[in-house]
């Protein structure tokens, strides 16, 4: 039964996370706000409602380490899928195609996992309204970076818009059907995001179920399991992006997700009801964050390289990322299986 719920939840995520990437493209096209903006933001936050539902579950039945497990390991993840996607799409070249100010995602989303990483192993009991500080910081850093990589996109918009200046009288003209599929596109995207908020809740029981069951630990469920399920919308989504030819739709969602899961943390905590959630759980945790931080490095190394030439094992690749995440499960599932 927990793998038939499981099974269930899944179909619905992937189902609905094909329509997000589409909706969150024609928002993007529509408003004007660009696709690293939107995908940063919007996309990333719909795409990681999995992520938020299923921790929140997950301390609520007390289990803080299928819900930490499940929000580290979906950084862990969400790189696995940029790897992925350069090595699918390898013709079209996606990290090389990703705006620079890419950098600017990926360097907010390494500072708050190494920061949730740190906490866990100093095991800060410093709270305030049975909140940790610590959790707040990263909550708040997150805020704070959003606002810099929005100032950064409104920058660009600007000069885009420059740019298409003489094509002003023709977006006049264009409105009432820009507004109309604006709409259309805006519903959709809330649709999908609805449906995935409705198949989430479900994954944290089972998830606990089946570690139970199987005896695997609740850590190594929550960083592979459950996490690789509440990512597939991010998968999905990067995919999609990048059938269309948004690649900093794609980037953006994947790195804005690990990025918006720490903030997450904050949230699971308030919901945690037994003191610090990073107190809680168990130390390997930190060995995640980390090693996420690395293959997080590896992609951003990826996007800033732009060479013409590609030489084989002495560059950033998403063969390296791959592998990174197949050698970080197996670790984890030494330290904790």
């Amino acid at each position: 039964m927990p793998w038939l719920m499981f099974a269930l939840s899944a179909t619905v995520i992937v189902l609905a996370g094909t329509k997000l990437s589409q909706y969150g493209d024609d928002i993007a096209e529509h408003t004007g706000l660009g696709r690293l903006w939107i995908g940063v933001v919007l996309l990333s936050a719909a795409t990681s409602i999995p992520e938020i539902f299923t921790a929140v579950s997950a301390v609520m039945i007390d289990a803080p380490n299928i819900a930490v497990g499940d929000l580290l390991g979906a950084g862990l993840t969400n790189m696995f899928t940029l790897g992925l996607i350069d090595l699918v799409y390898r013709q079209k070249r996606v990290w090389r195609q990703a705006a620079l100010e890419q950098a600017l995602v990926a360097s907010l989303a390494m500072t708050l996992t190494g920061l949730a990483g740190l906490l866990i192993v100093l095991r800060t009991s410093m709270a305030l309204w049975a909140v940790s500080v610590g959790t707040m910081l990263i909550a708040l850093a997150f805020v704070l970076g959003m606002r810099v990589v929005f100032r950064q996109e409104d920058m660009r918009r600007r000069e885009r818009e420059r740019e298409k200046v003489v094509e002003a009288e023709e977006v006049r003209r264009m409105l009432p059907t820009g507004a109309h599929a604006l709409r259309r596109a805006a519903v959709g995207f809330a649709l999908a995001s609805l449906a995935i908020l409705l198949a989430a809740p479900f994954l944290a029981e089972s998830a606990k179920e089946i570690a139970e069951t199987t005896g695997i630990s609740a850590t190594f469920i929550g960083t592979s399991l459950v996490a690789i399920t509440t990512a597939l919308p991010e998968l999905v989504t990067s995919l999609a992006a990048v059938r269309l030819g948004a690649f900093d739709l794609a980037v953006g969602n994947l790195y804005g997700s690990n990025a918006f899961n720490m903030a997450v943390l904050f949230v699971a905590d308030a919901a945690y009801r037994k003191g610090p959630l990073l107190n809680a759980v168990d130390q390997s945790h930190a060995v995640t964050a980390w090693i996420s931080i690395l293959l997080m490095n590896v992609g951003l190394m990826g996007i800033i390289y732009r060479a013409e030439k590609r030489f084989l094992l002495i560059e950033p690749d998403s063969l390296l990322i791959i592998a990174g995440y197949g050698l970080a499960i197996w670790v984890l599932f030494r330290l904790a299986g």
